[in-house]
């Protein structure tokens, strides 16, 4: 099974879940640096495509969080492409959320000076998250479906609303959810992927 994984916002290429996928079930994994190009979801949602694009093996796409979105942006530039799409709390609304985060007087002060700092929880650092960072997201937070995909989502999930996944399961035929007992990290619902794979190659 080869698998290309998109970590999530604060993930990095060796995280807990590919390394749990390679440790535990023996799969290859690709992944890419999702940061490599910049913050903003059209910019790791282009180092997915590119990845896609080098890879004509692949079973299954794979994304966690920011990095489900950016999967599930750039599926939908690959229509001719048989994908077959795993997401683990995609990080649809993600303008909403993050607008609701830095609240109304905060988002001003953004697009005023042009950047946010971010604390970083992977790097243990601030780092600068432009304005482009939320115009991308008012464009990109609700991709279009047009693959069969599986979500796992945790109904105890305080940074994702697992309402996002509800919402976009329940208006495409092509999306199946998994609801499970969890927080957003899923760490209690790994040994659900080979589930998840399972079906959507099923699909």
């Amino acid at each position: 099974m080869r698998i290309l994984w998109a970590h999530g916002l604060e993930g990095s290429p060796g995280g807990s879940k590919p390394t749990w996928i390679v440790e535990n079930l023996g799969w290859e994994v690709v992944s890419p640096a999702m940061s490599e190009r910049g913050w903003t979801i059209a910019e790791q949602t282009d180092v997915v495509v590119e990845a896609i694009a080098a890879d004509d093996d692949l079973d299954v796409i794979m994304g966690s969080s920011y990095g489900g979105l950016a999967i599930a942006n750039a599926a939908a530039q690959f229509l001719n492409r048989d994908l077959r799409i795993v997401l683990m709390a995609p990080a649809f609304g993600l303008a909403e959320n993050f607008r609701r985060i830095a609240g109304e007087a905060g988002v001003r002060e953004w697009e005023e000076t042009g950047s946010r700092p971010y604390f970083h929880h992977g790097f243990g650092h601030e780092v600068e998250f432009g304005w482009d960072f939320i115009t991308s997201a008012d464009e990109m937070s609700w991709p279009d479906l047009q693959h069969p995909t599986v979500i796992i989502h945790g109904t105890s999930d305080d940074i994702v609303p697992i309402e996002s996944s509800r919402k976009v399961a329940t208006s495409n035929e092509l999306v199946e959810l998994i609801e499970v007992d969890d927080g957003h990290r899923l760490a209690e619902s790994l040994h659900l992927i080979p589930l998840a794979v399972q079906r959507v190659l099923a699909h």
